[in-house]
């Protein structure tokens, strides 16, 4: 899925490549208070409150403010948010990109648009020369490793297993594991 540029507001997209009915864009920090509020709709069967303060302690404002080049929203044409996903290029190592957190509203999935989203984030890592592109997710979120393994990505292999699956014990404090993966955009 190969998305052209198109220009500074939305890098890595053209109207045309935007999914039908549905405007694309580079997020502002206006976008931080509702993507805040999806946090708590969007992620059936995972609702308890402790689980949706852990998604809301991930996404804080700095996301919104200081790494939004990468990152997209997609929404309807009045407005309403459908789908986002926060990425970015890896200051520490320059062949690297981040895929920090992708959410799609449950009446909108299985229409492509998280598939549409990270084929817009490989986009822009490939138009900054990055090789590799880097997730993670919870071992339990079994959806979420079945989509990424779909789209190429690989699990990182670890001595450690959840349920069967390789996970970093503590990679997000004490534990916390979480499952990571490579996307390699060369291969």
């Amino acid at each position: 899925m190969a998305v052209p540029p198109a220009d500074r507001e939305n890098p890595g997209m053209t109207a045309a490549d935007t999914p039908p009915g549905l405007r694309a864009r580079v997020p502002h920090e206006d976008d931080h208070f509702a993507v805040q509020l999806v946090l708590r709709e969007w992620w059936d069967g995972m609702n308890s409150p402790d689980q949706v303060r852990e998604r809301q302690l991930l996404l804080p404002r700095l996301f919104f403010q200081h790494f939004t080049p990468g990152s997209r929203v997609l929404e309807t044409v009045d407005g309403t948010l459908v789908a986002f996903l926060v990425g970015f290029l890896s200051d520490t190592d320059p062949n690297s990109a981040y895929i920090h957190f992708v959410g799609v509203r449950p009446d909108h999935r299985r229409a492509g648009l998280a598939s549409w989203l990270y084929g817009a984030f490989f986009a822009y890592a490939r138009e900054h020369d990055r090789r590799w592109v880097h997730a993670i997710t919870s071992p339990a979120n079994r959806r979420s490793l079945a989509f990424h393994t779909d789209l190429g990505f690989t699990i990182d292999r670890r001595d450690t297993a959840v349920d069967g699956v390789p996970v970093h014990p503590d990679y997000d404090g004490p534990g916390i594991a979480r499952v990571t993966f490579t996307r390699d955009l060369l291969g």
